[in-house]
């Protein structure tokens, strides 16, 4: 049934257009010699179940048993029998295991080719007489995951697919294809992308709160930092229209990216806020501060933002092999930039003195605002 389940996602997969090179990773089915022991018989016979799986191992199956030491080189010693003698099923009237509730003369006759079995403290019966053996079609190997009977499939996604999306179309056609009472689970690379994926949202989350933090520790105060992460949302909203126009896909290349617009963009406002508040505690008024700093800061502003962007300019044009990687990362980062650059120098004034004004200052104070800074 498990060798039916998987005939059909392959089948299906197949027909995907996202998929390629979808196959079981094993081997295929191969002829097999099964063996099955009556217990029963052996059970009356006296014989000792591991003394017939002791005598199969040791002359039919490689036994290792000891090491020996070989001009100068450490060999194992492997006790079988010689090919010739393990070539069909017929060797297993030719080995012999004790069989104490076993007559003389039944043995005799169990086994013919032994002249007098009373020369031993037990009867020899042949394994023949126990065993079953029937010529079948099976794997080479059982694979279990958790416990469970799987089999293992592995693929890679056309060129311009993404191995999210690879991975989004195997579940759907797992929930489509198969019947009712199989599970599917990822393993490897996949495995460590589908936890990636899952904490990314975390991770945005983070970087935000470590950049709010150290702006916090830096300036003494929890407002100040309110109104520099504000223009973060400038920066990723022009990294997702620039990935979204050139059709590029939201992985961890995309991830990356974000991250590092985090810090961009909060820089470029770090540069107009610090110098309001430099000017606020020299006594000039919220309105004056923020607009000298906003003039003061234009062109260092410009300057580092651009430089930054034409820098990364060989990433977006870039060919070759690794080229769609650079692509994604320098794309969003480009996007980002040009988006907290031009919109946050129109708007860091903005929402600095806006989060000022919640906090009761005023755009015509005179009096110095470093007490209401915390």
């Amino acid at each position: 049934e498990l060798g039916k389940a998987e005939k059909t996602l392959i089948g299906a997969a197949a027909k995907n257009p996202m998929l390629m090179q979808i196959r079981p990773n094993a081997l295929p089915n191969a002829p097999q010699l099964q063996i099955q022991l009556d217990r029963n018989q052996a059970a009356t016979m006296g014989l000792s179940l591991s003394d017939v799986y002791n005598t199969i191992d040791m002359e039919i199956a490689p036994m290792y048993v000891d090491q020996m030491s070989y001009e100068g080189r450490i060999k194992q010693v492997l006790v079988q029998d010689d090919a010739t003698f393990r070539m069909d099923t017929d060797v297993l009237r030719h080995l012999f295991t004790p069989a104490p509730n076993v007559p003389a003369s039944a043995a005799l006759n169990l086994n013919p080719s032994v002249s007098n079995p009373g020369i031993s403290p037990y009867n020899m019966v042949p394994l023949a007489s126990v065993l079953k053996t029937q010529w079948a079609v099976g794997p080479l190997l059982l694979q279990r995951y958790n416990g469970y009977p799987a089999v293992e499939i592995v693929g890679n996604p056309k060129p311009g697919y993404t191995t999210g999306q690879a991975m989004n179309s195997i579940e759907k056609m797992i929930d489509q294809s198969l019947p009712s009472g199989y599970g599917a689970e990822w393993t490897g690379q996949s495995y460590q992308e589908v936890l990636a994926g899952s904490s990314s949202n975390r991770l945005m989350l983070l970087s935000i709160l470590v950049v709010f933090l150290c702006l916090a520790a830096l300036y003494e105060s929890w407002s100040i930092p309110v109104a520099v992460l504000l223009v973060v949302p400038l920066g990723l909203l022009g990294m997702v229209s620039f990935c979204l126009f050139r059709g590029m896909p939201n992985d961890i290349y995309f991830k990356i990216g974000m991250v590092t617009v985090i810090g961009l963009a909060a820089k470029n406002a770090i540069l107009i806020v610090e110098f309001a508040v430099l000017n606020q505690s020299e006594g000039h008024s919220l309105y004056d501060a923020v607009l000298h700093a906003a003039k003061l800061r234009l062109r260092p502003i410009l300057m580092t933002s651009f430089a930054f962007i034409l820098g990364v300019l060989p990433l977006v044009l870039s060919s070759g092999a690794g080229s769609v990687s650079r692509h994604e990362i320098g794309t969003g980062v480009m996007g980002g930039m040009l988006f907290a650059t031009l919109l946050g120098l129109l708007l860091i004034p903005v929402f600095y003195v806006s989060v000022r004004r919640l906090l009761g200052d005023t755009l015509d104070s005179n009096t110095s605002t470093t007490s209401k800074l915390h």
